[in-house]
């Protein structure tokens, strides 16, 4: 049988060489609730047999990795394997989850774990299992809700934002976490035992109906907290290091490890272009964000006070306002995308034929500020950040024209964010230790540019207006290089000026640290994460 079936057959449960198709433990895993690993017998033949472990996430928590356990009898030994890392003491063996394998989403399965098995005798199924410490079979689903959280009061407000408090629910086995709830919608999530949460992306001075529940292990969840009426601050928010990462590289970046690690908090996402079915928005041509795929880890990282900022656009792909031509029908794939992802930010990376397409950029102009406008009936705040090639010199007049198009069809453009790369050697003379130079004189010249398409703005509006998004390393143009010490100046610019945004491209070449492709690579010497955890401490 070929490994790709394996999964099938294990599944189906097929009568294979003889023998039936050994799934699940006979303790009723199916009811129970955890992390599970099913072991099935797939084939035999008179020296050997076929098998795998199906991992199966049926907890309501993410999981990172995973260890199977178990022993085997004498005379049988694993001969060899697929999808996990297998080591053994004797007849104990280990299984290790793979390291390109990523994490498991409540309700996900991982490949099958595939195992070719010697034996002497007859076949003997291994024994004693566990995975990560628990039985492989699970535990019994517990059925107790926990009480409904008391007590909920607002603690601060901020910008746009409100902190709420509660006192803590009780439960037989233990609460796992809070759902802040907007009348039916959940708009807020917590782990832990923490009994706060700050609810962002809300119109400054608007008025929100709150309640809170309370979820255990097993996902049961409590009735609702007593209803409170709260009203968003008002002010500005300070500016933040929200770097781009390529969601679409393989495996897909997980958002929360890599927060860890690296003490960032905020994701600019690359990208969301058009489908190949026309106007339909789609994650690099792979997934339909209205089924709001990859939100359990967006979740995750707003439940540690992070957030993302989806980019519609980017150099590969169609832009998706040059595929839908009615403006309407482009409004509503922007809708889609906002509502399932409840977001409160959201980026145009306008490049290419797309920057130079006056239709487009009207027409885009117009849809994001009809979703601006049906936001604020709901009391939401859409930020908008458009990020734009860039000269020392400043923007280009298509880079201009994008504003001046923005202004005049009253979209509220938050962020001109610069993407300080490949300048070409004619307007970027002689780079070599001078990118973060250069990266400073066209911030310095778009804030004069900003300053005459929105005169009303003060000196330090039109700064916080801008953002700089770098290309870490060994740029596409060869004699452009930006260093660490070019990072570090334009660190030092940002927090002089107080920018609104500061980023680069991109998170995963900085982890990888390594010498080779640029869609990988930043080839310069550097420790993983080193640019990422130097743009960590920008407090705006």
């Amino acid at each position: 049988m070929s490994r790709a079936s394996l999964r099938a057959a294990m599944t189906a449960a097929l009568v294979v060489g003889g023998m039936v198709t050994i799934a699940a433990p006979a303790s009723h895993a199916a009811d129970n609730t955890g992390l599970i690993a099913s072991f099935g017998i797939t084939s035999t033949w008179g020296t050997g047999f076929e098998g795998g472990y199906t991992v199966t996430n049926k907890s309501i928590h993410t999981v990172s990795s995973w260890t199977i356990a178990f022993t085997l009898p004498a005379g049988e030994a694993v001969t060899s394997s697929w999808n996990g890392t297998v080591t053994h003491s004797g007849t104990q063996y280990t299984i290790t989850s793979p390291s390109w394998e990523t994490p498991l989403a409540p309700g996900d399965s991982a490949p099958v774990v595939g195992l070719d098995f010697s034996y002497s005798g007859s076949v003997v199924q291994p024994a004693g299992c566990l995975i990560n410490n628990g039985p492989c079979a699970g535990v019994p689903a517990d059925t107790v809700a926990p009480s409904a959280p008391s007590g909920l009061a607002v603690r601060a407000t901020g910008p746009g934002s409100v902190t709420l408090g509660w006192n803590a629910s009780t439960d037989n086995v233990g609460v796992v976490g809070y759902q802040v709830y907007e009348g039916s919608s959940v708009i807020a999530t917590t782990s832990g035992t923490g009994t706060t949460a700050t609810v962002t992306g809300l119109l400054p001075g608007s008025s929100h109906s709150f309640s809170v529940t309370a979820l255990d292990d097993s996902n049961n969840q409590s009735a609702h907290s007593a209803t409170l009426t709260a009203t968003a601050g008002t002010g500005t928010t300070p500016g933040v290091a929200a770097p781009f990462i390529d969601l679409g590289a393989y495996p897909t970046p997980n958002l929360t490890q890599i927060a860890m690690t690296t003490g960032l908090r905020q994701f600019s996402l690359g990208f969301i272009t058009a489908g190949s079915t026309g106007c339909a928005a789609s994650w690099f041509n792979s997934f339909d964000p209205g089924t709001a795929w990859d939100r359990a880890d967006f979740d995750s990282l707003r439940a540690m006070g992070g957030d993302v900022r989806p980019s519609f656009g980017g150099e590969a792909g169609t832009e998706l306002a040059l595929a839908c031509t009615n403006t309407t029908a482009l409004q509503a794939q922007y809708q889609k995308v906002v509502d399932a992802y409840a977001l409160d930010r959201v980026d145009f990376d306008i490049e290419g034929a797309a920057a130079a397409d006056h239709a487009s950029i009207d027409r885009r102009s117009t849809a994001v500020a009809a979703v601006q406008a049906a936001q604020r009936a709901k009391g939401r705040d859409l930020k908008v950040t458009l990020t734009l090639p860039v000269l020392p010199s400043g923007l280009t007049a298509d880079g201009l024209y994008i504003l001046n198009s923005a202004k005049s069809h009253g979209l509220n453009v938050d962020t001109v964010n610069l993407m300080a790369m490949d300048y070409g050697d004619s307007t970027a003379p002689n780079p070599s230790g001078k990118m973060g130079a250069y990266a400073i004189q066209a911030a310095t010249s778009t804030r004069a540019q900003i300053a005459t398409v929105w005169p009303n703005l003060t000196t330090a509006q039109t700064w916080a207006m801008l953002g700089l998004t770098p290309m870490l390393g060994q740029n596409d143009t060869t004699s452009e290089v930006f260093t660490i010490a070019d990072a570090q100046q334009v660190l030092s610019f940002a927090q002089q000026n107080h920018l609104g945004e500061l980023g680069f491209w991109d998170v995963t070449r900085d982890g990888n640290a390594c010498n080779g492709s640029l869609n990988d690579c930043t080839n310069i010497p550097q420790t993983p994460y080193q640019f990422s955890k130097l743009f960590a401490t920008y407090a705006g």
